[in-house]
């Protein structure tokens, strides 16, 4: 017979696993002015930041509080040598690693990703992303990419999640997609790194309407293990940094107001 008190703490630890933090900050380059720690409230709701980079995030208050995920975005940059990679992951003590962004639409074969990645990505020990992918359903991009570079990987790339890119038009269109990859790679949890509605005519309140229902249905994913809104910064750092995604997106998904406090997509984080 199940007991009262063992029924409580049943209810009691899936009440704290239900609960468990899965949203995060990506943090562009240029918010050197911004705060972190604004959208970290303590109730652990917001839990990581990443900025496509390898370096700490350029802020006012470092990480805020949050988890860095280290991100080697290209397979050698300037900004974040590959050579490099280790010895600041060693050094900042990141517990995830991202890596390539957006290879399907860089011209970055999957076979030439997977020999990068068991180079690179797979000595370090610590939780691993294999390359974010965009949701584009063009010949060789999105998941078919994804699925190419894991074939050419033939079972020797350490992962643990795949990570996904999505911008599109309604939230049941996120919703078939996000599920699609699941059904697509049920053997990896999975990240979403950048998400929004593109450039909807109904502006901030349709994104805020669009991520109020999202942020509720990945939480009760439990193979969905961090998700980051696209983009934690301002209409106007976003406009003079990134007119690009600006004009792809909009400014309405933005989690900062330009006086730096939370905007209307940024409450819902908390």
């Amino acid at each position: 017979m199940f007991s009262t008190r063992a029924l409580a703490l049943s209810l009691a630890l899936f009440a704290t696993a239900a609960s468990a933090g899965k949203r995060g900050l990506a943090w562009p380059f240029y918010n050197s002015p911004l705060d972190p720690r604004v959208l970290n409230n303590g109730q652990g709701q917001v839990v990581a930041i990443y900025d496509w980079e390898t370096f700490a995030p350029p802020s006012t208050d470092g990480n805020g509080g949050l988890k860095f995920i280290g991100t080697q975005r290209c397979m050698d940059c300037d900004s974040s040598p590959v050579a490099q990679l280790h010895a600041r992951q060693t050094q900042q003590g990141w517990a995830t690693v991202f890596s390539l962004n957006e290879p399907d639409q860089a011209g970055i074969s999957p076979s030439a990703a997977a020999d990068w990645y068991i180079k690179w990505i797979n000595p370090l020990a610590i939780k691993k992303a294999l390359p974010a992918i965009t949701s584009s359903t063009s010949p060789g991009q999105g998941l078919n990419w994804l699925n190419s570079m894991i074939n050419a990987c033939s079972g020797r790339c350490s992962a643990d999640y795949i990570n996904l890119h999505w911008y599109g038009k309604s939230f049941p269109e996120f919703q078939n997609y996000i599920t699609g990859a699941h059904k697509r790679f049920p053997q990896y949890k999975i990240v979403i790194s950048e998400f929004a509605l593109q450039n909807p005519s109904g502006g901030q309140s349709a994104q805020v309407a669009f991520f109020r229902q999202a942020f509720a249905w990945l939480d009760a994913q439990s193979w969905v293990i961090l998700y980051f809104p696209f983009v934690a910064t301002s209409p106007a750092l976003l406009q003079a940094n990134d007119p690009g995604a600006a004009s792809f997106v909009g400014t309405g998904s933005t989690l900062y107001n330009n006086n730096g406090r939370p905007s209307a997509v940024g409450n819902l984080m908390l």
